[in-house]
């Protein structure tokens, strides 16, 4: 079977660490930064950086309306971090000209776990992954406030106050994580989102 091709969003945020798990998992990996990119690959990963920035350039760089017209067509999204809150229905806390990519339904609050200091790491119960908890860094991280009926929650936090708090879904072909996992060494996120690529090919 031919690996399929996926790309990860190269216009801000960490595009590296996403390019290398993309890859221990048996895909092709490659940045995408245009319009002319983005038609090459079979699914996309939108990486944790700065939402608003990554907002604002990927409509300077032509790219949002493209993004909106592969997710609108089924192509396989998979969002952490920021990329969650790109692919939100609706943001909160956000700036009243922040656009974003869309189709979890789902409201999503950006920073809801405090700044950079209050960045965390938590072992999550996350069954589609298997047993064994996965190792979860949570930087500046979004939260999800509310989902629609479509949407299934993957994971929840554990942890003090912020018990019962959804921090992965997924509907459809779009998977989405408050947190990163490209930052751990454990590729099963990336190798969940690959299977899906697989299966909607």
């Amino acid at each position: 079977m031919t690996p399929p091709t996926v790309g990860v969003l190269s216009i801000q945020g960490d595009v590296r660490e996403h390019l290398r798990a993309l890859e221990a998992c048996g895909a092709r990996p490659r940045p995408v930064g245009s319009v002319e990119a983005l038609a090459e690959v079979d699914a996309l990963v939108i990486p944790g950086g700065e939402s608003t920035a990554m907002s604002k350039l990927a409509i300077l760089d032509g790219l949002l309306e493209p993004l909106r017209e592969a997710r609108r067509d089924g192509m396989p999204m998979y969002g952490s971090c920021a990329g969650m809150i790109m692919l939100a229905d609706r943001v909160t806390d956000a700036r009243p000209d922040q656009e974003t990519v869309g189709g979890i339904e789902m409201t999503v609050r950006r920073n809801a776990f405090g700044r950079q200091v209050d960045s965390f790491e938590v072992d999550l119960a996350m069954p589609a992954l298997g047993s064994a908890p996965f190792p979860a860094v949570f930087i500046r991280a979004p939260w999800v406030e509310s989902i629609g009926q479509g949407v299934d929650v993957l994971a929840r936090v554990s942890r003090g106050a912020d018990e019962g708090t959804i921090v992965a879904v997924r509907q459809g072909p779009l998977l989405a994580t408050a947190f990163h996992p490209e930052l751990t060494g454990d590729v099963r996120v990336h190798e969940l989102f690959v299977e899906m690529v697989r299966d909607q090919a």
